[in-house]
């Protein structure tokens, strides 16, 4: 029995571990000299990356950000997957690793979500998921990150606001999951990962609401932070 929550939650931990990896605070403070937590909206992801550093560095962390959250749930995968492990689940009594393994996966997904909001290793001051979250919704099935990221980029295109697009997104995949009859543990990641998303975007709709929230290509005003 030990032996079997001890693996669990060490794949827990790896979660949080891999999310808390601070993808754009490292690039922008190792080749820009610049402190995320100190500037724009104080986030460490790719969109106080874009307006801090430049597009190809905030193109960099998107895709880490994304591989991050994918490598999370592709690592439970892998654990599960080993001979081994059944042999373990049968000594805790264990035997229906296949519904387990949506559970376990979904938990693990929670855990890179905060670990990318809360990162341990730089005062817990992360990002704010987006990215995160798609490369676990890619992970889970690739047509619900796909269609996650096509309501975002619909968005994207007509506002030109990213936190706009980032909630929209977060409303439309927390509705697919559970219109397509996506397993229970899922359509859980899919209300519980979109409702922390829109609260740690809760100082971007309040710009929102102001009208100050700068579009693509605009800076974040001295007022409006």
């Amino acid at each position: 029995m030990l032996e079997w929550i001890g693996l669990n939650f060490g794949l827990l931990v790896a979660g949080y571990l891999l999310g808390s990896i601070p993808t754009g605070y490292l690039i922008a403070r190792g080749f820009y000299g610049i402190d995320l937590r100190e500037v724009g909206s104080g986030s460490t992801g790719a969109t106080n990356v874009l307006r801090s550093c430049g597009k190809s560095p905030a193109l960099l962390v998107l895709l880490v950000d994304v591989l991050k959250g994918v490598l999370a749930i592709a690592f439970v995968l892998l654990i599960y997957s080993l001979e081994i492990t059944p042999k373990i689940a049968a000594s805790a009594n264990i035997s229906n690793l296949n519904t387990l393994l949506y559970w376990m996966t979904t938990a693990a997904g929670l855990m890179a979500l905060l670990g990318h909001t809360k990162p341990v290793w730089i005062a817990f001051k992360g990002g704010k998921a987006v990215a995160t979250s798609l490369g676990i919704l890619l992970a889970f099935d690739w047509k619900l990150g796909l269609a996650t990221l096509g309501i975002f980029a619909l968005f994207i295109a007509i506002s030109r606001i990213v936190s706009l697009s980032s909630i929209a997104g977060a409303v439309g995949i927390a509705s697919l999951m559970v219109i397509t009859g996506q397993p229970l543990p899922y359509q859980i990641f899919g209300i519980v990962g979109g409702i922390y998303v829109i609260w740690r975007h809760r100082e971007n709709i309040e710009r929102l609401l102001k009208g100050t929230e700068p579009r693509i290509g605009e800076t974040l005003s001295t007022e409006a932070q």
